[in-house]
């Protein structure tokens, strides 16, 4: 997949539109990553109802806050917009941690072609190798949400623990949620025996005196 945007530049969809350009920041960004390229357009019916959607679920799949959270995503928007200032105006009310390619760059078209993009919005999943997990994953984002992402998950075999789905917190130990409360009484054991350990020095030191 890294081999696509050698030699490009993504832009990350910040306040300062950071640019990866050098090889190893983009191998750092796409390797052992499920990959989706989002072909869209602001002003097209279609994207404007599936765009919230879309910013949704990968925001609760991204963002720390939420428990439904895997950092193995990476999304790069392929504008399809008819110009720079309309890519600027939808990409505004999108995720910061979203890339982009230059509005102008022509790899836009190849992959357009490469993935048989015709009718918008269309959402390619793919292997951190390139190969195609999903050739379109819009209605499967629709109906199943950020669940969809263990399906790719496992189909790019990838491996991250820091995935959780809400129910899977119902499997949770007892000794898991108890150990904060268990560091704590350690911690007081700890401080209690290093006391008691300064006052039998005290006094083996008092003693000590005496018989002298």
């Amino acid at each position: 997949m890294v081999s696509l945007f050698i030699d490009k530049t993504l832009i990350k969809n910040n306040w300062d539109n950071d640019e990866l350009e050098l090889e190893h920041e983009l191998i750092r960004l796409l390797e052992n990553k499920v990959i989706l390229l989002y072909f869209g357009a602001g002003e097209c019916p279609e994207c404007q109802e599936f765009a919230p959607i879309l910013k949704k679920f990968f925001v609760r799949l991204t963002d720390e806050f939420y428990v439904e959270r895997s950092a193995q995503l990476v999304l790069i928007y392929i504008s399809l917009d008819e110009t720079e200032e309309k890519q600027d105006d939808f990409l505004r009310n999108m995720p910061k941690r979203w890339f982009f390619l230059p509005f102008l760059d022509e790899l836009k078209k190849e992959l357009e072609v490469q993935f048989s993009v015709k009718d918008p919005p269309v959402v390619v999943v793919l292997k951190p190798n390139g190969e195609v997990i999903a050739a379109n994953a819009v209605e499967e984002i629709k109906e199943i949400g950020p669940a969809c992402f263990r399906n790719w998950q496992e189909a790019a075999e990838l491996v991250d623990r820091n995935f959780l789905l809400a129910q899977d917190f119902d499997d949770i130990s007892w000794r898991s949620v108890t150990d904060p409360v268990r560091r704590l009484k350690y911690k007081l054991k700890k401080k209690k025996r290093k006391r008691r350990s300064n006052e039998e020095d005290d006094e083996d030191d008092e003693n000590e005196e005496k018989s002298s």
